[in-house]
């Protein structure tokens, strides 16, 4: 049987920026249940962009298992793997395969299930004011050209409709629980290409002097 997930699956390929709602257009929509409110003073105050990694089973792309888990349709006999994370209901923003494709399953007004136990720049449970991306990859392993492209674009969408000061990983936001994306993701490239001030980036992997395009 074709999940909603398969039946969804686009060709990689351009997307163009711009949003209906807290959808952006361009993005593949596959809507998860996996989500909730942004608590009544988080609303206005939609300010981190929280990047992770994530592959299923870890190491193996495109088999789409991220997708089926983000929408509860995991088979969670599939692989040994997933009897570790049986029942996990979670979700993100945004995943960004390895092509660069970008998938969205969460109205970004709305409060995904990525962060988890967090805490940044002085406020904790940043799952209330934060968005989540997810790229495919291995964590701590490298990511692809058309990734780094396609979150730079799409951090540059989100900035034009909210109001984005900080960006960070994961394991930024919940040090020693977590350790996505890891050391093999570029920061001084991805803050090359956004040109956002240094400030916004943790202070860890902030390039050293003004990024370059």
């Amino acid at each position: 049987m074709t999940t909603p997930a398969e039946a969804a699956m686009p060709a990689a390929g351009p997307w163009q920026p711009g949003w209906q709602g807290g959808w952006l257009r361009g993005a593949t929509r596959l809507d998860s249940p996996n989500h909730g409110a942004r608590p009544a003073a988080a609303v206005s105050a939609i300010d981190l962009i929280v990047v992770h990694s994530i592959s299923l089973p870890p190491g193996e792309y495109g088999t789409g298992a991220v997708q089926q888990l983000f929408t509860n349709t995991l088979d969670w006999d599939a692989h040994p793997y997933y009897q570790g994370i049986r029942g996990l209901e979670v979700s993100a923003h945004f995943f960004i395969e390895r092509s660069g494709a970008v998938w969205q399953f969460v109205d970004c007004d709305l409060r995904a299930w990525h962060a988890g136990q967090s805490s940044y720049r002085g406020r904790s449970q940043c799952n209330d004011d934060s968005i989540g991306i997810e790229l495919e990859g291995l964590e701590g392993g490298p990511f692809e050209p058309a990734q780094y492209q396609a979150l730079t674009r799409l951090c540059q969408a989100i900035q034009q409709r909210y109001p984005i000061a900080h960006i960070a990983g994961h394991e930024h936001i919940a040090p020693g629980r977590k350790q996505d994306p890891g050391p093999g993701f570029d920061w001084a490239r991805l803050q090359a290409g956004l040109q956002w001030p240094a400030h916004r980036f943790p202070a860890a992997v902030r390039a050293p002097f003004p990024a370059q395009p």
